[in-house]
């Protein structure tokens, strides 16, 4: 069954001059006749590879906005698919025109911290996707090091799957994989820096990189947002613990103690829920960027 429930995913809008292309978990995808990508980010939110009945007030602006902020701060480190932030009026804010890329097929994925699926897998075997740890970790320890552990792309609906790098190797690539290793531990490093500066950890993020017109790697999809990435609060930090984070976990929360079997189509979420999910996504945007929204 698909993530989107018994009705399929939500018709997309029409926007003049733009053709719709597909319609994701949260984002629509429109092309023009110039073979532009007009990226747009929707307020749906999704959890338990669910999209959700009920939006969350300003999440595409948000999710957007916050992204074109960490392109730019990292374009030094590797090009990204942006052309330009002038898009219709209709989804002014909540969308960019980009470069089509032809799409590695992993999920580029740095964890600085021990938590979600990593923990799992090392509490199994002391290791995360091939990556060797110390004894004794807790959720939420902090590692000697940044490691790379890449995943499978799932459809909607499905689960992506934790891989290590040899099979990213046969994926992709042996060059392509120790340059996507390289360029997501570069990314994750100058981020959690900065982030650390806000009073922000950044436990672990998602990139998704492909290839442009001129065959370069390119940074595309989205950076550095709640959605993508495990943001916890400084001040609260310890292992052993759940941590105060800036994304959905209201949400999931929420939805965990609902009694939603998670095999059915999700229930709506309540006006208490979406107003502090919309909170810290808005919280988190001000804090890293230092800008109001």
């Amino acid at each position: 069954m698909s993530g989107f429930g018994v009705a399929g995913p939500p018709p997309a809008p029409s926007i003049e001059g733009w053709n719709h292309l597909r319609t994701g978990k949260v984002r629509d995808l429109y092309s023009n006749d110039s073979g532009e990508i007009l990226l747009v980010a929707s307020d749906r939110i999704s959890a338990f590879d669910w999209v959700l009945p009920t939006t969350i007030p300003n999440k595409g602006a948000i999710l957007t906005q916050l992204s074109l902020f960490w392109f730019e701060l990292l374009a030094d480190i590797v090009p990204n698919h942006v052309i330009s932030d002038e898009v219709p009026e209709s989804v002014a804010d909540r969308a960019v025109i980009v470069q089509p890329l032809e799409m590695f097929a992993i999920e580029c994925v740095a964890r600085g911290y021990l938590t979600g699926s990593g923990l799992v897998e090392y509490n199994t075997n002391q290791e995360v996707c091939g990556n060797p740890l110390p004894a004794g970790l807790l959720d939420g320890s902090a590692l000697p090091a940044s490691i790379f552990t890449p995943a499978t792309k799932a459809e909607v609906g499905d689960h992506d799957i934790n891989i290590d790098f040899q099979s990213a190797q046969k994926i992709v690539g042996a060059e392509a994989a120790e340059d996507l290793r390289r360029l997501t531990l570069a990314l994750y490093d100058t981020a959690a820096d900065f982030a650390r500066g806000r009073g922000i950890i950044l436990a672990d993020t998602k990139f998704e990189f492909g290839i442009n017109m001129a065959g370069e790697i390119t940074l595309g999809d989205e950076a550095l947002t709640p959605d993508s990435s495990r943001f916890w609060e400084s001040d609260g930090w310890a292992p052993g613990k759940s941590q105060p984070s800036f994304d959905k976990q209201f949400v999931r929360d929420w939805l965990t103690s609902s009694g939603w079997d998670k095999k059915s189509p999700p229930p709506e979420l309540p006006a208490e829920i979406v107003a502090k999910t919309a909170a810290r996504y808005q919280d988190a945007y001000e804090r890293i960027t230092g800008s109001k929204f």
